[in-house]
């Protein structure tokens, strides 16, 4: 396998900014000599959680407004880890809030990249067990709309036409690997 040495960074310049986003731009060196300058969101140690809630034989999902391609997405709840908590802390405050529910016990499945070439943010995604009812009221502005979708039927969520966000379909696969090996091969 080769090694590949970093490119080397010459400078970094804010760009644009507004409430949510700061946009850098990132002048590199690359080994070879060429020289080329890149766009970034600003780096942050801050980072996400999606949450696979399952309750029995089922999956809950919610339909949600996602105002970048103008629709209702169907996914696993998400959101940001807040300043202080840990990756479960924050996966049962987003349960509560954005589908009534807490859970018992918590699993990390995997931690991925988001279009890495831009961000530095990183997604946990957990499995939730142990569900329970308790609501925390949230920043949604209207009521999710949850939807709840068979294990034994899971992999048809590839077919819904609101099903389409990576995050989602991975943590699909990751769900499904998951519980077939909880399920000795049966899911």
């Amino acid at each position: 396998m080769t090694v590949l040495k970093k490119p080397k960074i010459l400078n970094v310049n804010d760009i644009a900014q507004s409430r949510l986003f700061n946009i850098q731009s990132v002048n590199l060196e690359f080994s070879n000599g060429v020289k080329r300058v890149y766009e970034r969101m600003k780096p942050t140690n801050r980072e996400a959680v999606l949450i696979i809630p399952v309750t029995g034989d089922e999956l809950v999902l919610i339909h949600e407004y996602a105002v970048g391609i103008e629709q209702y997405e169907l996914g696993f709840p998400k959101g940001a880890i807040d300043a202080g908590e840990n990756v479960f802390e924050a996966a049962n405050r987003e349960l509560k809030e954005e589908i009534g529910f807490g859970a018992k016990k918590f699993e990390l499945l995997t931690k991925l990249t988001m279009a890495p070439s831009y961000f530095s943010s990183r997604m946990n995604i957990v499995i939730a067990h142990g569900l329970y009812q308790e609501h925390l009221e949230g920043d949604e502005p209207e009521p999710l709309v949850q939807v709840r979708w068979p294990i034994s039927d899971m992999m048809s969520l590839l077919e819904h036409p609101d099903f389409n966000e990576a995050r989602n379909i991975s943590a699909l696969f990751f769900a499904q690997q998951y519980l077939h090996k909880q399920n000795n091969g049966k899911v």
